[in-house]
């Protein structure tokens, strides 16, 4: 899925150099204290040939959006495949991003970092950004639709907004509890594809089918 409007990419070693080094810097420093120059030099090409590749910076922040989200969708489509029903495919996908909170120099989630520096709602690097959110939104809908959830579309959202608390907790906490916590919350969300609510469960305030739906509405509500 094209989440950024990008001309077609002419593939070359050169390109592939610039955006990993990009890359690199962008998730470790940020993008807007880098400038195209420093990616240049460290990238070992020409200005000129960068210009070739990328019309303009904008364009190479474009392009790395599009990778993290490429990687993304790969290892989900392959969380998929390997999965043996829609709860495996939630835990595949939760487990590969707690994964990623313990590892060095993990800074959070690269688009939420992204968006964090481009404000402009209209501007074509957070709809990059949100692009991939209602992506990674409808990939988890229809997971919990499939595995037999019954509000799919507020489990969607309260999986992401564990992701989202997961990275950045992961990021300025501690990763162990951050894993800890979403694995937690993802048990939670799961019970009520395993274990259906039943009539009383609902009329209970007590029960604990109806403690996950609260803590899911509130979640929302923030």
């Amino acid at each position: 899925m094209q989440i950024a409007d990008l001309p077609p990419a002419k593939t070359s070693a050169a390109r592939e150099r610039l955006l990993d080094t990009a890359a690199r810097i962008f998730y470790a420093e940020g993008i807007n204290t880098v400038g195209v120059h420093r990616i240049v030099e460290e990238a070992g090409v020409t200005l000129a040939t960068f210009y070739r590749h990328f019309p303009s910076k904008q364009d190479l922040v474009l392009a790395y959006l599009q990778s993290v989200h490429d990687d993304f969708a790969t290892r989900a489509a392959a969380a998929q495949e390997a999965a043996e029903d829609p709860g495996d495919v939630l835990r595949s996908i939760g487990t590969n991003i707690t994964a990623q909170l313990v590892e060095p120099g993990f800074r959070g989630c690269a688009c939420i970092n992204a968006a964090s520096e481009f404000e402009d709602p209209q501007g074509p690097i957070l709809r990059a950004v949100l692009a991939h959110r209602a992506w990674f939104h409808a990939l988890v809908r229809d997971a919990f639709a499939s595995a037999g959830h019954a509000q799919p579309d507020l489990a969607a959202s309260h999986y992401v907004m564990l992701r989202d608390g997961a990275t950045t907790a992961g990021h300025l906490g501690d990763p162990s509890q951050a894993r800890d916590t979403f694995q937690r919350g993802l048990a939670g969300l799961l019970r009520f594809t395993e274990n259906p609510p039943t009539t009383d469960d609902a009329a209970d305030p007590s029960s604990p089918h109806d403690a996950t739906r609260t803590s899911t509405t509130s979640t929302q509500s923030r």
